[in-house]
């Protein structure tokens, strides 16, 4: 099992950080204000009950967590599933795969901006319905333009592809040099031996500082509670990854890690209807995704950055699109 070391370590346990302010804060509000939280846990807490609201609350960061108590924040997540959406879910703490490095390819010359991929990613990682949260937009451009700025994705996907226009769809890039990771005071995003950078949604406190800092609007707030049709709630969860997010976080795409951990496919590349997508092991040299990036002539989005993407994108076309 690989270890999970993040690229800088985390808050200290005895530091003064907001977090360790902030946990201070409620466990003196639990003891001294009981009564009056019990009254109304059920309501502020999205139907949890006390417990399982306060000790969401109070939990260590992620990376310090004892197995025990990570077990017990797994069964929490499932009781809170059971209770919200009347579904046995079963959320899973994945590690990353040994000598696995996950990249993605998109091949422009294919992708015709059905958004097949953004519906696939909304019901697998279970965004609310009624926010329009999508980790994939399908910017959709003139052919011979790239303005990633005034480019449409409030397109009507019914009617594509239009004449005369590409489509490029951009999510998180999964950063070699992340820089929302070095933005986040509390140290609640990190990137992972496997290359995915995750959300420690119990110590994200929403200042929304990664937002600002990344280059490809991959990050989104949650400003209300997200809300999932019981019949369409994914049972299959990741910590780290498509677990129910409550109001007030940020998150992201994560390569869809509870499929990807176990030998899967994200659910975007297998919705595509075009084959545009290409995913896999950039350790693995017989991989599909190394064929591309040896074989193809691939780019990555505003590489002048810095943050070393590790989202490609190539074509068929013996002509540039741009």
């Amino acid at each position: 099992m690989m270890s999970r070391q993040p690229d800088s370590d985390p808050p200290d346990r005895d530091g003064q950080g907001f977090n360790t302010f902030r946990r201070r804060f409620l466990a003196g509000v639990a003891t001294a204000g009981g009564a009056v939280v019990t009254a109304h846990a059920t309501g502020a807490w999205g139907g949890q009950t006390l417990q399982d609201a306060m000790g969401s609350l109070l939990q260590d960061h992620y990376q310090r967590m004892t197995k025990d108590e990570i077990h017990a924040a797994l069964e929490r997540i499932e009781r809170n599933a059971r209770r919200r959406y009347g579904v046995d879910a079963r959320c899973e703490d994945l590690p990353p795969l040994p000598n696995t490095v996950f990249g993605y390819a998109l091949n422009i010359s294919k992708c015709k901006g059905y958004r097949d991929c953004v519906e696939a990613c909304v019901k697998e990682n279970n965004l609310g319905r009624d926010s329009q949260m999508q980790y994939i937009r399908v910017l959709q451009m003139p052919d011979g333009t790239m303005d990633l700025e005034k480019a449409e994705h409030y397109y009507d996907a019914k009617q594509v592809p239009v004449p005369g226009h590409w489509y490029l769809p951009v999510q998180c890039m999964q950063c070699d040099n992340p820089p929302c990771v070095k933005a986040c005071p509390t140290k609640a995003t990190w990137k992972e031996p496997d290359g995915i950078v995750v959300v420690d949604y119990d110590w994200c406190i929403g200042c929304r500082y990664c937002m600002t800092a990344c280059p490809y609007w991959a990050r989104h707030f949650n400003w209300t509670e997200p809300q999932i049709p019981a019949a369409e709630f994914n049972p299959n969860l990741n910590y780290l990854g498509n677990r129910p997010r409550p109001k007030g976080v940020v998150e992201k795409c994560h390569f869809c890690s509870q499929r990807a951990r176990k030998g899967r496919q994200p659910a975007c590349q297998e919705a595509c209807p075009t084959g545009a997508r290409v995913f896999g092991n950039l350790l693995d040299p017989k991989s599909e995704i190394r064929w591309v990036l040896e074989n193809k002539n691939v780019f990555r989005l505003k590489e002048d950055l810095g943050t070393e993407p590790k989202f490609w994108y190539f074509s068929d076309d013996r002509v540039s699109r741009a």
